[in-house]
């Protein structure tokens, strides 16, 4: 059970080293970084008050609110989950949203650092934690699709045994 907490703390701690490392050793200018593969990915420091495509700008206090809930929840259910795949899968989304919390908190923004033109398309910046939210996302839905069966339960019970009835 711990190795799935550790997953979690493993990619927030990587997390937030990019993070700090981009801050710290290149200047925040929107759109401007370094050229790792031209016209195509750049490494760019960028500061999103919002969410994804810049909804929510300056939303910085409900996607925090919004954030501390799912955390809260993710971690429930990893000690509820039957399925290892499944605790994986809450584990890589548990990183993704602690990982922009702890900055929604800290700095009041999220710091972005990669940047993809592809095709012409300038696709949003994001970060590790984006990453961890969106790849957490496709295995939930791969599971619940492909490889949760009909009858199979998905969370053990609670133990409501400690509540006595009167």
């Amino acid at each position: 059970m711990i190795i799935f907490y550790v997953i979690s703390i493993i990619l927030i701690a990587a997390d937030q080293m990019f993070k700090l490392a981009i801050d710290s050793t290149l200047i925040y200018e929107n759109g401007r970084g370094i050229n790792v593969i031209d016209g195509f990915f750049q490494i760019v420091n960028v500061r999103n008050p919002g969410a994804a495509w810049g909804l929510f700008s300056n939303g910085t206090l409900i996607l925090s609110i919004i954030s501390s809930v799912a955390v809260i929840a993710v971690i429930i259910l990893i000690s509820r989950c039957e399925s290892t795949f499944l605790k994986a899968t809450m584990s890589i989304l548990l990183a993704g949203a602690v990982g922009n919390l702890i900055d929604r908190i800290r700095l009041k923004y999220v710091i972005d650092f990669l940047s993809f033109n592809i095709f012409g398309y300038d696709f949003p910046v994001f970060n590790l934690a984006d990453m961890c939210v969106v790849c957490g996302s496709i295995m939930l839905f791969v599971y619940v699709l492909f490889l949760h069966k009909d009858g199979q339960k998905i969370f053990r019970a609670w133990d409501l045994k400690c509540i006595k009835m009167k």
